[in-house]
């Protein structure tokens, strides 16, 4: 690609930016606030929070009602100054949880409940709960304290909208463009973060978070087939409103390694208009792997 190209591309890509909010974790030697953001450790609820499970078949194909694990959660006044185009809401907890032994893709309408979002907007009437005595010791993460920083966030290459002008974009032109502007790119799996682009690692989510929740199953040729040309034209359009709310990846301290899949990621997605009225059981969770 010429240098004219470059610059071009570049000029689009920062029309196309969002913000979007890093999260790095760490561990510390005393216990967390009960309302404090957190990757891992014990939620903050409300008394009558029912822990939620999941009825799936794990790698070891045996299939039961399991806890889901939990992720983590976000105390939402930590984040309001780095929400610079005010998303989400300024106050409550955000907490996060998925069925780990399960792992399931999101590819299937019977993957719904497998992942979920909880929003306690009085989080002064939140404990600290203890997790399920049985759920599996493989996915209980533990509690790491988390810092926030706020990073410019670029559309994949198979999301870049066509241009009027031929770019002629190959991947690693586009990649080089997108770190000149400033962005970071997620090689090995191990970003988490709230809002933005994905980092995508196999293809486009959008189109797949509508179909399958409308109860067409994802995944190969034939199911997009067995979509009525009609319905994939609506699909196709309404596929535009949904943004991506949090992405999880690989969370290491020392031997301990809690991965999504091979070094992978789950996506959280929510249409702009749920997000909006604050209708987090409306989440769709997507996880692609290398």
């Amino acid at each position: 690609m010429d240098g004219y190209k470059k610059e071009e591309l570049k000029k689009s890509l920062r029309k196309l930016a969002r913000n979007e909010i890093r999260i790095s974790y760490f561990k510390t030697e005393e216990p967390l606030a009960v309302c404090s953001s957190k990757i891992g450790g014990k939620p903050a609820v409300p008394p009558d929070f029912e822990w939620p499970v999941y009825l799936g078949n794990s790698y070891n194909n045996i299939t039961k009602e399991r806890p889901l694990a939990f992720l983590g959660q976000i105390n939402l006044e930590d984040v309001k100054g780095y929400d610079t185009e005010k998303l989400l809401p300024e106050t409550g907890i955000l907490s996060f949880f998925y069925e780990a032994m399960s792992m399931t893709w999101g590819f299937e309408p019977e993957d719904d409940g497998s992942a979920r979002v909880y929003y306690f907007p009085e989080k002064e009437k939140l404990t600290a709960m203890d997790l399920p005595e049985e759920i599996d010791e493989e996915v209980i993460i533990p509690e790491f304290a988390v810092t926030f920083q706020n990073q410019i966030s670029l559309p994949d290459r198979e999301d870049f909208p066509e241009e009027p002008v031929d770019l002629e974009l190959e991947w690693k032109d586009y990649e080089e463009c997108r770190a000149e502007c400033g962005y970071s790119c997620d090689e090995w799996g191990e970003v988490t973060k709230l809002l933005g682009y994905p980092d995508v690692i196999q293809s486009s989510m959008e189109e797949e978070c509508e179909a399958v929740t409308r109860g067409y199953r994802q995944g190969c040729p034939e199911d997009y087939d067995a979509i009525p040309e009609e319905v994939f034209q609506d699909i196709d359009v309404k596929k535009k409103d949904w943004i991506m709310l949090f992405q999880m990846g690989t969370i290491t301290d020392g031997d301990m390694e809690f991965m999504f899949g091979d070094c992978g990621h789950i996506y959280f997605w929510i249409r702009k208009q749920d997000l909006k009225k604050q209708e987090f059981d409306k989440v769709w969770m997507i996880l692609q792997c290398s």
